[in-house]
């Protein structure tokens, strides 16, 4: 059994929201001592998994506990597709750097350009330039 403080250092979640996940019957401990302290057993660290991973594609706190109640749920599949979802997720993060190009002129849209586009317009640029100083 682990107290809410050695959750709360294993996981990085802060007590406050342990405490909160408890009120809102998201997770609850495992028992609580006879001082009124919760404890917390690897069962409960498993539901706090799954639930640190909802949270991390960003799946609101009342779908989780929809989710984790359910009849159908199967832990063991639910976290191999969280796993490739959080995979795509980073995968898809890597991938986003983008230059922006364009003016604070409202009458003019701004153009996207992905990150090997944006060295192929430097280049033209850096052409035409040379163009207009040398002649």
């Amino acid at each position: 059994m682990k107290t809410v403080n050695e959750v709360s250092k294993l996981t990085g979640v802060s007590i406050r929201t342990l405490q909160y996940y408890d009120k809102i019957g998201l997770l609850s401990p495992a028992e609580r001592t006879a001082a009124g302290y919760r404890l917390y057993d690897d069962t409960a660290l498993e539901r706090l998994q799954q639930i640190l991973l909802f949270r991390e594609l960003e799946f609101p706190l009342s779908e989780i506990k929809t989710i984790l109640a359910s009849p159908d749920f199967n832990r063991e599949k639910a976290l191999t597709q969280q796993i490739e979802l959080l995979t795509l997720k980073k995968e898809w993060n890597a991938n986003k750097s983008y230059r922006i190009f364009g003016t604070f002129n409202p009458y003019e849209e701004l153009v996207w350009f992905d990150i090997e586009d944006a060295a192929v317009i430097d280049e033209e640029i850096e052409n035409e330039r040379n163009k207009d100083i040398s002649g």
